[in-house]
């Protein structure tokens, strides 16, 4: 438990609507009235009827098919340097023939005066062209971009002629926590692409890209199915999508994961741990000595991440999901309090 926000396999309102399917027959590869009626959801949750909304199976699927049908072959993204598609998807942009250009993170965040460098610096015909600024929100430190900063990265994109990808991986989070000033529709204003994050919120799998940038749009299919992402039994993932936009599903789901990372959290700063970082979604970062760790890990009923090392010793990561119960939180805080004094 804690390790991560996919752990638990889906909510029961979504095996309830693919037990209720389960017989159904339907034309395959997304053309089936369940993906048609997640995509209406979509859209009418956006207020956008033309936008256009595919579903894959996974986010690093999902970047990678759509970066790289994004983008010419000599053009290359501006990231933070601890975005997912930098650290954590094994180089498949990079596969693809597209630089990944970084720059340092600031909780985890981008900002919007560290594009116009980058562009002054590139060198036309022998350095790879900026074209793209890639994002994700929450971040991999579980941090948000607040609207000022999310318009701000927008405007700098739009002067420059770059587009802006949102990777919405834990977009449900992001909106339901309560540092969140960021609407959907503040989201379509500002980005090209993003994506409605299913695997880390409640769903067996699954991920909705929505793409609102018109020249973006043509043949977007073909990239899917040459990267082998067009699923057979597309209507799996259109049941998912349309039950997650029912009733506010997706965000319910988004706000219990929210509500016990905050409660966790205010408890293990009161048991005076350090925080790497204050937290505003779902993921808390906590130091620890090497010796708590070692502790913690001979506790074999709790699991979690090693981050990255500390002065002080070690940043180990907790994560809460839309299924995390009171009593997994009541544990979790008497065996911190155990090793509190190590």
């Amino acid at each position: 438990m804690f390790r991560n926000d996919y752990s638990e396999g889906a909510c029961p309102a979504i095996l309830e609507e693919l037990t209720r399917t389960n017989f159904m027959r339907t034309r395959g590869y997304g053309d089936d009235p369940f993906c048609s009626r997640a995509q209406d959801l979509i859209r009418a949750h956006i207020g956008n009827d033309a936008a256009d909304v595919h579903f894959f199976v996974g986010g690093t699927q999902t970047n990678l098919t759509a970066l790289s049908a994004f983008l010419r072959p000599h053009e290359g993204i501006i990231s933070p340097d601890t975005g997912h598609i930098q650290l954590h998807e094994t180089g498949a942009i990079e596969a693809t023939g597209h630089a990944i250009i970084t720059v340092a993170n600031h909780d985890g965040k981008l900002a919007a005066d560290q594009i116009a460098p980058i562009i002054k610096n590139h060198m036309p015909i022998h350095m790879t062209k900026p074209r793209l600024v890639y994002i994700s929100n929450s971040t991999e430190y579980g941090t948000v971009y607040t609207k000022e900063e999310l318009y701000a990265i927008s405007q700098v994109c739009k002067q420059h002629n770059l587009l802006l990808y949102l990777d919405g991986a834990r977009l449900g989070v992001a909106l339901t926590c309560d540092s969140n000033d960021l609407t959907i529709a503040d989201i379509c204003n500002c980005v090209d692409a993003f994506y409605f994050g299913g695997t880390k919120n409640g769903a067996l799998f699954g991920e909705a890209l929505v793409i609102l940038n018109e020249n973006l749009k043509s043949d977007f299919q073909y990239f899917i199915k040459q990267r082998g992402a067009l699923l057979a039994k597309g209507r799996l993932l259109g049941i998912q999508f349309a039950t997650l936009f029912s009733d506010n599903l997706f965000y319910d789901l988004a706000y219990h994961a929210n509500a016990t990372a905050k409660r966790l959290s205010e408890s293990i700063v009161d048991l005076n741990f350090k925080l790497l970082t204050p937290t505003q979604t779902n993921q808390i970062f906590v130091i620890v000595s090497t010796a708590q760790y070692q502790k913690l890990l001979s506790m074999p009923e709790f699991d979690f991440e090693v981050w990255e090392p500390h002065p002080d010793g070690l940043v180990i990561r907790f994560v809460t999901s839309w299924a995390t119960p009171d009593e997994n939180i009541d544990r979790l805080l008497a065996a911190l309090a155990q090793i509190q004094t190590i």
